[in-house]
């Protein structure tokens, strides 16, 4: 059995500079008095990782937006991560720096060059390999394949199918570091190509099917026995991982943006520990997201594979770290094409448009959405209410100017208006599958909370079973009418089938950008003021029958739609990605 125990900060935790978690932990099995010990074959790694990085090449405010105010802080950027990363390997001789993927989607960096100044930057940074996010799939297998191309790495990922000539020749499901006699597999989420856009003969088999078969090929084909994993699948499916696999003792995980330490919001220990099927501990870390902290362990092995000690914790990454000049000065050169369309002034908020939107109403989500309804209402149409999806809203807005670039990073994903008509049974089994979190129409796993506009009220029970969750949902002032057919207004990624909130809707007519509706919303209404009305609401007791009435097994929407085309929107020289994950 392994207990926890509080020793002095070492060698890392004094090179790193500022940033360091306030306490690191060290972990002991019984069979070893102390760290470092160097004998029974017994050895020592360190590991640097960081994950959904998200296109964040330079520093940012708090709310993910450009930093403008460095009094208020400075997070993240990569400039600052290479400061610790070549100040500190050189005293690591045995160590790794690995990338956790998502590296693509979120800033204007990736939109304006794809992933151009994202390779070069990486390679720059000296990973020692990656895996692959869904995000990495936005831009389709070409794109991506590209990409990969220009890395000086290995990419691993051991679920990945595909018949894309640079996919198969640029990923594998693992690679062995001879010097250190360790092997890293990679993992894609499964979910990948709901939420993001590979091409058709791009397949995501069983994660932990694959990531066992990769071990049992290493074990019974070499001589190593240090395994360890990068992992693009969630903290949660981190832990399932671990508990459904044997021979693997330490997974560096992304997807889920988990923050992990003893710091205040954490959601779990850094490690967070689980047993597998043999009963063995296996150590589990990520670090949060968009390189706010670059997460380092260090490990001791025996020579079985086993990790007998850990020593390490997330270093946060503040305006106290000092930027890498030469690396920060190309970032600030590649900011030039954009940055007077990013500084435009679109309007004013008078309060924090929170982007928080993944466990219940937030004013950004409040904004869009009515922006939405607002879009269709002055165009004619009978639009009862707008639905999207909260993974498409990607950061605050803090109270003040609201300038393009800042939008475009709330929103950068490219999607499109849609209307669609559903049945009201069909409205009541689509809201129980987001407030279920499975689709009632498939039964698959929904993938992203909501949000909505006026129009609607969705109230909800969380504690009741699965498919018996929402208790009320009114439509202007009513309970919605079975029986009455009502359009609303959504994106063309949720009509696709994207995030499975609802089932594919073929050929729709896509209206406006997303992001060229809020400008034009924005500047009509600013200042932006309001609060949230409580239109999504969770609640006791359960639906009644007059509530619930039974829905019909086909939705109406999948054949009935409307809406005119009246317009694409275009930020020059870019091309936006029509698709939104949670």
């Amino acid at each position: 059995m392994i207990f926890g125990t509080t020793l002095p900060v070492l060698s890392f935790a004094a090179a790193s500079l500022a940033g360091v978690s306030s306490a690191e932990a060290s972990l002991y099995s019984k069979r070893l008095s102390k760290r470092f010990i160097d004998a029974d074959g017994n050895y020592n790694i360190s590991f640097y990782h960081v994950n959904d990085v998200h296109a964040h090449l330079d520093q940012y405010a708090a709310s993910g937006t450009d930093c403008t105010n460095p009094s208020k802080g400075c997070y993240g950027g990569y400039a600052r991560i290479k400061t610790i990363i070549d100040s500190t390997r050189p005293q690591h001789p045995d160590s790794l720096w690995l990338n956790v993927g998502d590296e693509f989607q979120g800033t204007l960096f990736y939109t304006y060059y794809g992933g151009e100044k994202i390779a070069e930057t990486m390679n720059q940074l000296g990973f020692d390999a990656m895996t692959l996010g869904n995000h990495e799939f936005d831009g389709g297998d070409e794109p991506l394949g590209d990409f990969l191309k220009n890395l000086s790495f290995p990419i691993v990922s051991a679920n990945i199918v595909s018949d894309n000539e640079k996919l198969n020749s640029t990923i594998k499901p693992y690679h062995i570091f001879e010097k250190y006699q360790l092997a890293v597999i990679g993992v894609t989420t499964e979910t990948t190509a709901d939420i993001s856009n590979p091409g058709n003969s791009t397949k995501f088999t069983d994660a932990i099917a694959a990531v066992q078969g990769s071990i049992d090929k290493i074990r019974s084909t070499t001589n190593i026995t240090r395994i360890a994993a990068i992992t693009h699948i969630g903290y949660e499916e981190d832990k399932r991982l671990a508990q459904e696999t044997t021979g693997l003792q330490l997974i560096m995980g992304g997807h889920s943006h988990t923050l992990l330490g003893d710091m205040e919001g954490a959601e779990g220990k850094y490690p967070t520990i689980e047993k597998n099927k043999d009963g063995d501990e296996v150590f589990i870390v990520t670090a949060y997201r968009w390189g706010e902290y670059l997460g380092y362990i260090d490990v001791t092995y025996d020579p079985e594979g086993k990790i007998l000690a850990y020593h390490g914790a997330p270093v946060h990454i503040t305006n106290a770290t000092k930027q890498d000049a030469g690396l920060q000065a190309q970032i600030d050169e590649w900011r030039g094409p954009f940055e007077e369309f990013a500084a435009e002034k679109i309007g004013v908020t008078n309060i924090v448009l929170d982007g928080s939107c993944q466990k219940k109403e937030c004013t950004l989500g409040d904004l869009v959405c009515d922006a939405m309804l607002q879009y269709r209402t002055n165009n004619g149409s009978n639009v009862a209410f707008a639905l999207v999806n909260a993974g498409g809203i990607r950061a605050t807005i803090d109270a003040g100017p609201i300038t393009r670039g800042q939008l475009l990073t709330s929103f950068p994903f490219g999607n499109a208006v849609v209307e669609v008509k559903y049945s009201g049974a069909d409205l009541w089994k689509i809201f129980e599958g987001v407030v279920s979190g499975v689709n009632q129409f498939n039964q698959r796993n929904v993938t992203s909370f909501f949000q909505v506009s006026q129009g609607v009220k969705v109230e909800y029970n969380p504690d009741n079973p699965v498919g018996e969750r929402l208790v009320h949902l009114n439509i202007g002032n009513t309970p919605v009418d079975a029986t009455a057919e009502y359009t609303i207004v959504t994106v063309d990624f949720l009509t696709g089938g994207g995030d499975n909130i609802l089932e594919p809707v073929n050929n729709t007519i896509t209206l406006d950008t997303v992001a060229e509706v809020l400008v034009e919303h924005i500047q009509k209404t600013t200042p932006i003021d309001f609060q949230l009305d409580g239109r999504i609401a969770i609640v006791e007791g359960n639906a009644t029958t007059a509530d619930a009435e039974t829905p019909s097994e086909t939705p109406s929407g999948t054949t009935k739609r409307s809406g005119l085309l009246s317009g694409v929107y275009i930020f020059a020289l870019t091309v936006f990605v029509t698709i939104v994950v949670s």
